[in-house]
């Protein structure tokens, strides 16, 4: 007999409301899209505590039951209490489980051997990346299985994690649904200002600084001489990490270090403004940071791999080591049309992460896995409006009025 309300777990997240990455905001997104769809949704919190005294608490935000897990300890000790909290409590309540990543997924066999429907987002090849150490990634590749095989379904943000999931689980326990992002329409100079910022005259790297991200290739590179712009290079940094301190030791005078910001609407600036965006990544899906910098109309200098050419597609700039991105960044400062065409393929590109249709997309597969009646409605579309044909010369002119065809010497 079919369910009337249908009900559905968000766990391996932090929490929403979201402020801390891309998994938080998409579990906020999926959250209030099925609350208004008619769902019960219960999002799993994490509370770190120095001690605990109610393990498990619940209140209400926007129509979305918050399940706070208080937890005593700290760091990755912390990070696999609170899944095995999460897991524990969700195996007593009813609904599908949506599990966002699988580094906890040693839990899994305990939510299936008590009943419960598994969606899992399989996100990047965790144990692919350089920076953990051989038992980390044995880890990773370890609950990489585990949760291949302990989910009734399978979620890949990208067609080469797809492929790559092909080799646990056959392809018909996998679903394909990119991340999502929203359009940035307009963006206030004020926000990248107090930065020593102007509009089209600086380039942008939005991502944590570790090897997997090139963002020391991009710092080489953009050194090598004089630019009469700024690369913005935001992330926390370490000197005690001794990339972090090599990252460091390659910037010229125009690299800058603004750190960690998390504020979207300074973020969302610092895209729409940039001459273009940098974007180092060679293991992962559909990044989040790529997609959001694709709706704001950003031109993009991306490492080529195939998770990057998919999600930007060809209309941007690519480079496989530091000789082949300098001459993309040489490009990206001299060639107005080519920055012009690589904007309004962005904007193009963007269309096909349009949160809408990603939200209607999961709705589907929860309720097919829980055995929810789908009900009769119009197909939800968010409506996205085309940019203005106006926008993008806009911004080409900005640059042009900025002085960017004043080259520092030596330039092309």
């Amino acid at each position: 007999m079919p369910v009337s309300k249908p009900s559905v777990l968000i766990l391996g997240t932090r929490g929403i409301p979201a402020s801390h990455g891309g998994f938080e905001t998409f579990a906020e997104k999926l959250a209030l899209f099925l609350v208004a769809r008619g769902w019960h949704v219960g999002v799993y919190c994490q509370s770190e505590v120095d001690e605990v005294r109610q393990r498990v608490s619940s209140k209400t935000w926007n129509g979305v039951e918050l399940i706070t897990v208080e937890v005593a300890s700290r760091g990755p000790k912390a990070t696999l209490e609170f899944d095995g909290h999460c897991v524990a409590d969700a195996a007593r309540r009813d609904g599908v489980c949506l599990v966002l990543g699988y580094n906890g997924a040693i839990f899994l066999p305990y939510l299936r051997l008590m009943g419960r429907k598994i969606l899992t987002n399989m996100d990047g090849i965790e144990w692919r990346r350089p920076k953990w150490s051989f038992p980390v990634r044995a880890w990773f590749w370890v609950n990489e299985w585990i949760a291949a095989w302990s989910s009734n379904r399978l979620v890949a943000d990208h067609p080469a994690i797809a492929d790559h999931l092909a080799t646990r689980r056959p392809r018909a326990a996998i679903a394909t649904i990119p991340y999502g992002g929203d359009p940035v329409r307009s963006a206030e100079r004020r926000s990248i200002a107090p930065l020593g910022l102007e509009p089209d005259r600086y380039m942008v790297s939005i991502a944590r600084i570790e090897p997997d991200n090139n963002i020391l290739t991009f710092v080489e590179a953009f050194s090598r001489k004089v630019r009469g712009i700024k690369l913005a290079v935001l992330g926390d940094l370490d000197p005690r990490i001794p990339y972090h301190r090599a990252v460091m030791a390659a910037a010229g005078d125009e690299v800058i270090f603004p750190g960690g910001i998390y504020q979207s609407e300074t973020v969302g600036a610092l895209r729409y403004h940039a001459r273009a965006y940098c974007h180092g990544h060679t293991v992962g899906g559909t990044n989040p940071s790529l997609v959001e910098s694709l709706w704001a109309g950003s031109a993009v200098i991306a490492h080529d791999n195939p998770y990057n050419r998919g999600t930007a597609g060809e209309g941007q700039f690519y480079f496989r080591d530091a000789d082949c991105c300098e001459r993309a960044i040489e490009r990206v400062l001299t060639d107005e049309v080519a920055v012009a065409a690589a904007r309004r393929a962005a904007l193009q590109q963007a269309e096909r992460f349009d949160w809408s249709t990603i939200l209607e997309s999961y709705e589907t597969e929860l309720r097919s896995l829980g055995g929810y009646v789908q009900p009769q409605r119009r197909p939800l579309r968010a409506g996205l409006p085309a940019p203005a044909a106006s926008a993008l010369p806009a911004r080409a002119r900005e640059g042009a009025e900025a002085g960017l065809r004043q080259r520092a010497p030596g330039a092309r």
